[in-house]
């Protein structure tokens, strides 16, 4: 349903050391639809989506996936969680010691008992679902590919399990304005071939807004804004228009 929530997060604080990271965080993320959430590079955008996969326990607070709270479970219940979201690295995240093939089908072997003509068939269809030549880069080792080949590898490796929910950390970060524009049109691409839940997070405002359909502004640890575009832009919160208009000075210093 439209206004159904898959992840709710209540109250979510981080503290690490004596630095207070997540203040206050308050946040639904709607079934079905791409959230984003902007904020200042290393303000706690890549903190909360740690929180949601259970990579980071909050210091008080709660993050609810289908209304189980993720805060309290035992690592085999994470695991299974972790089978449900997949998780796409700012770098890919790729295995450097084996090719294309291995890191792609590496889920498949880790986590399922199907047999090696199944997991071929699953590797190749995924590569060819993120826009490669499945049989040109296979078996090419990470090295041999460009950073936008990485960042599509590092994909289709996310979404073999078939994940409820995918979550993006800065997926055009580091790119140049070429393949972001083609990264992005995958991730649009995706959710609509696979029909996921999406959380992306990212301080690069263009691209953010071609693929999301929601939009929350993370400051000084609380979300301070959300709604949809229209909603996002015409925002009353200086912070948020300084943000729109590329001043991070001022306001946020």
């Amino acid at each position: 349903m439209e206004n159904e929530s898959i992840i709710q997060i209540r109250n979510l604080k981080k503290i690490f050391g004596t630095k207070e990271i997540l203040k206050d965080v308050n946040l639904d993320i709607k079934t079905g639809k791409c959230t984003a959430i902007f904020g200042l590079s290393g303000g706690g955008k890549s903190t909360i989506i740690k929180h949601i996969v259970g990579l980071l326990k909050p210091t008080s607070g709660h993050v609810f996936y289908h209304e189980n709270d993720i805060a309290v479970m035992n690592e085999k219940e994470l695991r299974e969680v972790r089978k449900d979201i997949g998780f796409l690295f700012q770098s890919g995240a790729l295995f450097d010691s084996m090719n294309v093939y291995e890191n792609v089908a590496f889920p498949l072997r880790e986590h399922t008992k199907l047999d090696e003509k199944t997991i071929h068939e699953e590797v190749m269809s995924k590569l060819t679902l993120v826009g490669l030549d499945a049989s040109r880069v296979a078996y090419l080792n990470p090295d041999e590919l460009s950073g936008g080949m990485r960042k599509r590898v590092g994909l289709a490796r996310t979404i073999i399990l078939n994940p409820q929910v995918l979550l993006y950390d800065e997926p055009t970060s580091g790119l140049d304005p070429i393949t972001s524009d083609v990264i992005s049109q995958m991730i649009i691409n995706l959710q609509k071939e696979i029909k996921t839940t999406s959380i992306l997070i990212s301080h690069d405002i263009k691209e953010t807004f071609k693929t999301a359909d929601y939009f929350a502004m993370l400051y000084n640890g609380e979300i301070v804004e959300y709604g949809d575009e229209e909603h996002f832009k015409n925002s009353k919160l200086e912070i948020v228009q300084k943000f729109l208009e590329g001043d991070s000075m001022g306001v946020f210093n």
